[in-house]
């Protein structure tokens, strides 16, 4: 009898812990949502630094954390100008793309000078340089403004 209590206080203790646990993930994914809504408005003002990744780390955190921020965030021009037609699969528009592709060439770049001594960062960058251009150029489809 003792041991079935112990056992159930164990139990409770678990199912305590857990919803403390899942607290602190829901609040994280908040705060890296707000975070990424924060760089991607800036990506969307400078042009060295890119929206797109940061929208979509918004989308993903808001969708993981709450229902109502993720409607919210869906709902702003920023995520329907930046990512809205590449989330439902429709594709980017030219502008969007060459404008993704010129800022991580741009910054790629800055590494890839500060990287003069590291051959094998150097080989490293372009690669994922080289992949970044194909799956823009090739693996995203490019639809026209009217589309979206």
């Amino acid at each position: 009898m003792a041991r079935d209590i112990e056992t159930k206080r164990e139990r409770e203790k678990r199912k305590e812990d857990w919803r403390i646990v899942m607290k602190l993930k829901k609040i994280l994914f908040v705060i890296l949502g707000c975070i990424g809504v924060g760089l991607g408005a800036l990506g969307a003002v400078l042009p060295l630094l890119p929206a797109f990744p940061f929208l979509l780390l918004a989308a993903f955190c808001f969708a993981k954390s709450s229902e109502r921020l993720h409607n919210w965030f869906t709902g702003t021009k920023l995520y329907k100008d930046n990512l809205e037609s590449y989330v439902k699969g429709k594709g980017m528009t030219k502008k969007t793309k060459i404008r993704i592709m010129v800022t991580v060439t741009i910054l790629m770049s800055i590494g890839f000078v500060m990287m003069h001594q590291v051959l094998v960062g150097r080989i490293v960058l372009a690669c994922v340089w080289v992949f970044h251009i194909l799956y823009f150029s090739f693996g995203v489809k490019t639809i026209r403004v009217e589309e979206m």
